[in-house]
């Protein structure tokens, strides 16, 4: 049986998600705005969904609006927030290590008019505060900052920079959807305006998300057609998602199991991160401290990240690298390029992150595999083994 160790790019669906989803497809299947029977208990269902959502974030229910996905939640968070406060300004602060989905809503909104600032971050991937503050100009309305990053897994000073938001009464939106899992989501604390979440990072359905809009929160729709989701995102919803998004969702933030799955895969990163070293010529990405307990990312010399991959999936292990693979070309990752990391270290990227139900077997029965991966294509394309690992700008090694 394959060892699956990519929960960074998706999760396996909780059994509790699936047998709560079962109902709303096959016996509650009506349309939640339709008024008769049917419509009226899908309708609960996506109430009682709302409620789960808010009540895990301590936020009202009319705050949660339901997406398509992360992606859409982003998206709807940026530019649905900066149209809306276009009137005051047109400045936008994100970081350069965001997620595309960021990125390129961002990047629309330029072709737009809008001015977009990209802060650089540091070797460890971490964005300074300060620069934050530095980077505001009285045309700013929005600021937006992941919470934590989906390739090196690096944690950012998320509170530190919404406070700074709030006292210059500057949006603040984070994208909270890799960190879910494993970090609470503090909407005061973090003093944020927007939260992105997704269902299937923490063993949810794929297909569904959420945004977070704080009550007086300014909000332009995306999506034109109907008033669902308080006229802020039209379109039938996706009610057996939703419902699915909710039992996952508190299962994952019960604090109990929060804390005890963040030592458990924390401890066995820590051996992975170990075990890789010890392939020599291999380097730690990201922060070694200010990381999420399940992600694992470092470059390896000597070989192609993309080739990796796919030589440890033929031997049942499935991890991915840091690269934006396109249709015949493979460009570096754009967060190891932003941490200093130059291009030819950025091609051998191997981004391994666990789960719930990964296995210290699995770990070393996976470390056996990528070294023997490794050792192959260094042999085939003559490079030299190296014998002691290097740094990434000036990080100790994994």
């Amino acid at each position: 049986m394959g060892i699956y160790l990519d929960h960074a790019a998706t999760t396996p669906l909780r059994h509790e998600s699936l047998e709560a989803m079962l109902p709303y497809l096959t016996e509650h299947w009506g349309n939640p705005s339709s008024i008769h029977a049917s419509g009226r208990r899908a309708r609960q269902g996506l109430d009682e969904a709302r409620e789960t959502v808010a009540a895990i974030l301590h936020a009202k229910p009319r705050e949660i609006v339901f997406t398509s996905g992360g992606t859409e939640a982003d998206n709807l968070a940026i530019s649905g927030y900066a149209w809306a406060a276009s009137s005051r300004g047109r400045h936008i602060i994100t970081t350069s290590v965001e997620h595309k989905a960021v990125l390129q809503a961002c990047a629309l909104l330029e072709r737009h008019g809008f001015e977009i600032t990209y802060l650089p971050v540091d070797g460890d991937g971490l964005v300074d505060p300060d620069a934050v503050a530095a980077a505001i100009t009285e045309h700013t309305t929005l600021v937006s900052v992941m919470a934590a990053n989906n390739e090196v897994g690096t944690v950012q000073p998320i509170a530190e920079i919404g406070n700074i938001c709030r006292s210059r009464r500057i949006g603040f939106h984070v994208d909270a959807i890799q960190a879910a899992p494993f970090t609470p989501i503090a909407l005061d604390g973090w003093q944020a305006d927007l939260v992105s979440l997704s269902a299937h990072k923490l063993e949810g359905p794929k297909g569904v998300g959420a945004v977070f809009v704080r009550q007086g929160t300014p909000l332009v729709p995306l999506l034109q057609g109907g008033s669902q989701e308080r006229q802020r995102r039209a379109g039938t919803e996706n009610v057996a998602g939703a419902v699915g998004f909710a039992v996952a969702f508190a299962l994952a933030a019960d604090p109990a199991t929060q804390a005890s799955e963040a030592m458990r895969q924390g401890s066995l990163r820590d051996e992975l991160l170990a075990g890789l070293a010890a392939i020599g010529g291999v380097r730690r990405t990201g922060h070694p401290t200010r990381r999420l307990p399940n992600s694992a990312s470092v470059v390896i010399d000597g070989i192609q990240g993309g080739d990796l991959v796919a030589a440890c999936d033929l031997e049942g292990v499935e991890v991915s690298t840091g690269s934006a693979c396109t249709t015949g070309s493979v460009e570096p990752s754009h967060v190891l390029l932003a941490m200093g990391i130059d291009a030819d270290a950025a091609a051998g990227s191997l981004r391994v992150t666990l789960g719930r139900e990964t296995t210290r077997d699995e770990i070393l029965r996976a470390l056996g595999v990528i070294e023997r991966c490794v050792g192959r294509l260094r042999n085939a394309s003559g490079a030299i083994r190296v014998e002691q690992p290097a740094t990434v700008s000036g990080a100790p090694s994994a």
